[in-house]
């Protein structure tokens, strides 16, 4: 029977896609709950709402009476110009290229599960910053509850793999399959590529825009055999690039390739009559508009916004612009309410 899904239930979907805090995407939930058609074609999803409800109110709620006050976050709230999440299988080398990318004191060792609990971090590239957040392992061996929830704010991954560690491919495949069991998936698309959408009729998969990041490259043979075997038998087609922690091979390609691939647009501000604030950027998508900055600044500009001068970094010069025109990377605005 056709779902017959109405606008409201969809404008619900919608703000629950792209909601990143728990409690937005709660709130999005219980109104998708009221927003839809009650008959039997949209039995199965409303037992999914009302199952993602239940599991959201108990996060939120935190332990239960008799436990512990507060216990370890197991998602990490966005920050800076997009969240990417780490992910592998154990010993992959995921905490070694943490520590690289973002200067962290995340916990190192030579045995397994060394991660237990997410752990972020900030990496610089140009002028912005990404928040890289370190997962713990995913296998068979330590089934991890709350990894769906955790991947939900990402904005991309990280797939780390040690393709000189006996057993990769069936160590990725079994990651895999774990995560499909928890609705991510690993696509290849990124936001500033197409198709990065995930499946219009179930709003609880997670499309997970993923690099695949061959660490420990200082190991592996020049012919790239090791890289060829992993994609046929896993039928791996990710894009990959290659990196070393301890020589620092291929990390600044990583931060560059991530800065492209997030569609991520720098926006400078400036007071009238004084010089732009040129070292802490505003980041937009592409696409975004002054009023999108605008409520980066402050809501209450953005409220009584009545136009704005830009300068761009070809194109024009000072021209005063209104809230709906679409901003470029590099662009400087000075608003005025």
């Amino acid at each position: 029977m056709p779902a017959n899904l109405t606008p409201a239930y969809k404008t619900a979907e919608s703000r629950f896609r792209s909601a990143k805090e728990p409690q937005e995407r709660l709130d999005a939930l219980k109104e998708m709950l009221r927003a839809i058609p009650k008959h039997k074609g949209t039995d199965h999803l409303q037992a999914d709402i009302k199952a993602k409800i239940k599991e959201l109110t108990e996060e939120l709620a935190g332990p239960r009476k008799g436990g512990a006050k507060t216990g370890p976050v197991t998602v990490v709230k966005p920050d800076g110009a997009g969240q990417i999440a780490l992910v592998g299988p154990p010993n992959s080398g995921k905490s070694t290229l943490h520590r690289k990318l973002t200067g962290s004191h995340a916990h190192i060792g030579d045995y397994p599960f060394t991660t237990q609990f997410p752990m972020p971090g900030m990496m610089s590239v140009h002028d912005i910053a990404i928040q890289i957040v370190d997962l713990p392992p995913i296998s068979p061996e330590h089934p991890i509850p709350w990894i769906s929830n955790a991947l939900h704010p990402a904005d991309g991954c990280l797939l780390v793999v040690d393709l000189s560690q006996p057993g990769c491919v069936e160590r990725v495949i079994a990651l895999r399959d774990l995560l499909g069991q928890r609705r991510v998936v690993l696509g290849e698309a990124w936001p500033a590529d197409e198709g990065a959408e995930a499946d219009e009729h179930d709003p609880f998969t997670k499309v997970l825009p993923t690099l695949l990041v061959a660490s420990k490259c200082d190991r592996l043979n020049e012919s790239g055999g090791e890289l060829a075997v992993l994609e046929e038998l896993a039928e791996v087609t990710y894009p990959c690039i290659s990196v070393s922690a301890e020589t620092g091979e291929g990390v600044a390609e990583l931060g560059q390739w991530l800065f492209d691939r997030l569609g991520v647009i720098r926006v400078y501000t400036k007071a009238p009559g004084k010089e732009p604030e040129m070292e802490r950027p505003y980041t937009v998508q592409k696409g975004a508009t002054v009023h999108d900055v605008a409520v980066l600044v402050h809501r209450d500009i953005a409220e009584g916004l009545n136009y704005a001068r830009a300068w761009g970094v070809s194109e024009y010069d000072a021209q005063q612009v209104g809230a709906d025109h679409v901003v470029e990377d590099g662009d400087i605005l000075e608003l005025h309410w």
